[in-house]
């Protein structure tokens, strides 16, 4: 579906999350499905859990075990394609990248949005972290429900 519409299948979607076992624990997910010269994603990650090589084409690799999910990775990224996933019970907490104004804030209730655009369900704001070195690009981190994991790609509006 990429090259036809420009959103990925559920297949291509999987490829790029660890098993669940391992978002028990925050992990980022890098949605980097064509190699295009880019690295700000390898180069800014303090574990080193990002690896690229000597190619920069190549399509980035996460080392979930080197992985913290602290979230650098997402606001670093160019391209706005990566998140960083966890499972917390019947919920999944996403950090996103976010470039709008006005901001969420935390506690709102936003519209959880799917790679189509589409409105899929509630997204409830947890925290916005936006400073100096994210160079204008909010982390919002928000809780959806877990039927949403492989779906949920960013906020749209207050509810």
């Amino acid at each position: 579906m990429l090259n036809k519409d420009g959103v990925p299948s559920l297949d291509q979607i999987k490829t790029c999350f660890p098993n669940l076992e391992s978002l028990q624990k925050p992990k980022a997910i890098i949605e980097c499905y064509e190699e295009i010269p880019c690295n700000p994603c390898s180069t800014s990650c303090p574990f080193k859990a990002i690896y690229i090589g000597p190619n920069i084409n190549k399509r980035p690799q996460v080392d979930f075990n080197k992985c913290t999910g602290c979230g650098v990775c997402v606001y670093s990224c160019p391209g706005l394609a990566i998140s960083v996933a966890q499972l917390v019970g019947k919920e999944v907490r996403f950090k996103i990248s976010y470039e709008f104004l006005p901001l969420p804030q935390v506690g709102e209730i936003w519209t959880a949005i799917n790679r189509s655009g589409q409105m899929i369900g509630k997204a409830k704001i947890e925290k916005v972290t936006l400073t100096k070195v994210q160079d204008k690009t909010a982390l919002i981190q928000v809780l959806v429900d877990s039927s949403l994991l492989y779906d949920f790609i960013t906020v749209g509006k207050k509810i």
